[in-house]
């Protein structure tokens, strides 16, 4: 039933996008956005093919039900990377030739010009994103959190927590929390023992806690006042700060950091056209670009982040970036080994610990 109804929100969503060359299914929000004045309104002015934008919480739910019911109305993806590791290894994307990828700016070929782990059999970098935890400085003063141990410590900061439905980045943050060094976290939660001490952790806060799924929410959670402090995308928070002016504050410790990507699914109708939208995606100008537009760092080493400005014209996004040396201090690169083996078990566990009293 799951799948059928994202089938059909799918397309409903294209229904009215027919006419365009390459249909792209991003996250919506500032993501959306940021990929919509990076990607899709220069490549078209470049080439002359037309691009549309549709929006899904999650682009790799609908993009599976689409490939398993041969009706592909998508061209290109943006994806988690266990979850285009997945796809892939399920037959459900096309395979991209690094060949087609040009080199950097300054000549570099693109399969060393891009940071490792970011060309894959069938999908390629196009930012490296973190889930962090923010607060709002309006309603926290004096005492603030600065820790991911501060987030699940409801006798020094009472209050709402937001946190992403899901066992995702909730189960390494709880251990972390629960003081688990970054570099021992997936050995401890690939144990019975250790998937336990995560839940034990969640249990802390679990009835006080507000949980989301859409990128959109968080900010949106912070700014009515529904919860003191929220996990979200670092680029969400960092749009909402910097460029609405909300009064909000990213906790690096804790972070969680991967790589994100645009795959083609299976199928696609216009799979050339999506090849070269990818090559002008993922270029040196296109990765800069983007990181003008959203605090995610660009994959490609020629993109020099130290160097990009945001779009306001005067923030440096280097220090705003999940990459930023300081940032890593207590960080953990998401695992997608990890994920792609061990997904559907550990969501079937969080949803049944979800519903349990």
């Amino acid at each position: 039933m799951k799948k059928l109804l994202a089938l059909t929100t799918a397309l409903t969503a294209v229904a009215f996008t027919a006419q365009a060359d390459v249909t792209v299914m991003s996250w919506g929000g500032a993501y959306g956005e940021a990929q919509t004045n990076a990607h899709l309104i220069p490549f078209t002015a470049k080439t002359g093919i037309k691009t549309v934008m549709v929006d899904s919480d999650n682009p790799a739910t609908p993009i599976k039900a689409m490939v398993e019911a041969n009706n592909v109305t998508i061209d290109v993806a943006s994806l988690e990377y266990a979850d285009a590791i997945r796809l892939c290894d399920e037959g459900l994307l096309e395979p991209i030739d690094p060949a087609i990828l040009p080199a950097g700016a300054d000549g570099t070929p693109a399969t060393d010009d891009f940071l490792p782990g970011a060309i894959t059999d069938c999908a390629v970098s196009t930012d490296i994103w973190s889930n962090i935890f923010a607060y709002d400085s309006s309603k926290l003063t004096g005492t603030v959190p600065t820790t991911a141990a501060d987030f699940f410590d409801l006798e020094k900061f009472p209050g709402k927590r937001g946190m992403r439905k899901g066992a995702k980045a909730v189960l390494e943050f709880a251990l972390m929390a629960d003081g688990v060094a970054p570099a021992d976290v997936y050995a401890t939660l690939d144990t019975p023992e250790g998937l336990d001490r995560a839940f034990a952790k969640l249990d802390t806060i679990k009835s006080d806690v507000v949980w989301w799924e859409a990128g959109a929410q968080p900010p949106q959670l912070l700014a009515d006042g529904e919860v003191v402090m929220t996990t979200a995308y670092n680029g969400r928070i960092f749009n909402a700060a910097i460029g609405e002016g909300k009064p909000f504050t990213i906790v690096w410790d804790g972070q969680l950091y991967e790589n994100e990507m645009y795959a083609i699914p299976k199928g696609a109708p216009n799979k050339d056209q999506a090849l070269e939208f990818i090559a002008y995606a993922t270029s040196t100008e296109g990765l800069q670009a983007q990181a003008q537009q959203i605090s995610y760092g660009p994959a490609r080493k020629s993109a020099n982040a130290t160097e990009i400005i945001f779009k306001d014209g005067k923030t440096v996004m280097g220090p705003n970036l999940p990459t930023a040396p300081e940032n890593l201090a207590n960080a953990l690169e998401t695992s997608s080994d990890f994920w792609v083996d061990n997904d559907s078990e550990l969501n079937e566990r969080f949803n049944a610990w979800l519903t349990a009293n």
